[in-house]
């Protein structure tokens, strides 16, 4: 058999929208992606790779704007291998595909093709690839295992199988949903040597022959390991899969308890230890009760990591810190009157669970903090 070295990639996502990113953010984050093309070329030079196949989701839709496929596509193109595009449930062969229009095929650098056919295709010397592309968001079979029936073996060529999809369990009876157990199978019999799978966003060895290479730049703060791209050497013996990592962004969950001023400071110390904050995206998942002072002092901390970080904000489904006044606290603003008794209120309002309760919380810490007391 034809020893073969090639890139492994999928789930690109060009022209992701982050919604949650502020829009100074969400720009870089944008060209972040288009410049985990550069990279991925890079590797493939540096490795001696003959091709790159991109499991589908090359793009994040087939709507976008004119000039993210303009970039993709300069960045695509110098790469100094072919590069072979799957269409997947973000960017199908509909009667829309950003693949069949005009644009794309004008602006199409010749070193980069798409698999706009199942089944198989030879992209190099003695190399094919069993290719199970998506024509509509929903297809209504394992489009990956039908595309594989019709290969008969032939130990003189390679098979790579490029597909997209969940891979399917027991549980979720989803008829479309690739079966891995038949992709084994199907090397099992000599039938294929590989299968390269878009969908999942982490990367993840399912199987001896079938592996996810997840998205090289993250795209979900629950992604478990994202930002890589895969180098696959097959030939004589079990395939060799090597990662590299060419992901910049990171998205984080930081959780703490917080119920004193040292937790407040932990938790201050361990975002600042975070490393290159403006390429991260920081959920917060935060429960406890602090003072007033306390509260005062974490809203100011997470205030100035704010200015730093890419995003950081927090989870309110996950994000319960209750403000409790210490004894002397809201006697200490100084207020009289009208304005000790509102705070007064406030404090009362304070102690109840709910809305209204998270309300007067809020409240008193932002009184707290604008009279001098967190000073």
């Amino acid at each position: 058999m034809t020893g073969v070295k090639f890139l492994a990639t999928a789930d690109w996502q060009l022209g992701m929208t982050a919604h949650f990113l502020p829009a100074e953010a969400r720009d870089r984050y944008r060209q972040a992606r288009i410049d985990a093309i550069r990279r991925i070329g890079e590797i493939a030079a540096a490795e001696g790779a003959q091709f790159v196949v991109v499991a589908g989701d090359v793009f994040e839709s087939n709507q976008l704007d004119r000039t993210v496929v303009a970039r993709a596509l300069t960045a695509m193109g110098e790469m100094p291998v072919p590069v072979w595009l799957l269409p997947g449930n973000h960017d199908p062969l509909d009667a829309g595909s950003i693949y069949l229009s005009e644009e794309f095929e004008r602006q199409r650098p010749g070193n980069v093709h798409v698999f706009t056919e199942p089944g198989l295709l030879e992209v190099a010397d003695g190399v094919d690839v069993v290719a199970a592309p998506w024509f509509s968001k929903a297809p209504l079979s394992d489009l990956v295992n039908d595309a594989i029936a019709g290969v008969d073996p032939d130990a003189t060529r390679v098979r790579i199988v490029v597909g997209h999809g969940a891979d399917w369990t027991a549980d979720s009876g989803d008829l479309k949903s690739v079966k891995v157990a038949d992709v084994e199978a199907a090397a099992a019999a000599g039938r294929i040597d590989f299968c390269v799978l878009g969908d999942h966003h982490s990367r993840r060895q399912v199987a001896a022959h079938t592996w996810y290479p997840g998205t090289p730049e993250v795209t979900r703060h629950r992604e478990q390991d994202p930002g890589h791209v895969l180098v696959v050497e097959l030939g004589d013996g079990d395939p060799v899969v090597t990662t590299h990592d060419v992901g910049q962004w990171a998205f984080d969950v930081v959780e703490a308890e917080l119920s004193s001023r040292a937790d407040v400071d932990d938790l201050d110390a361990r975002l600042t230890a975070l490393p290159h904050p403006e390429r991260r995206a920081v959920k917060l998942r935060l429960t406890g009760t602090l003072s007033l002072q306390d509260k005062a002092r974490l809203d100011l901390r997470l205030e100035h990591h704010g200015n730093l970080f890419g995003s950081i904000e927090h989870w309110d489904r996950h994000t319960d810190v209750a403000v409790l006044p210490a004894d002397g606290e809201v006697g200490d603003l100084g207020l009289t009157g009208w304005a000790k008794d509102a705070v007064d209120e406030l404090a009362e309002a304070g102690r109840t669970e709910g809305a209204g309760g998270q309300a007067a919380r809020d409240a008193l810490g932002l009184l707290y903090r604008l009279s001098g007391g967190a000073a």
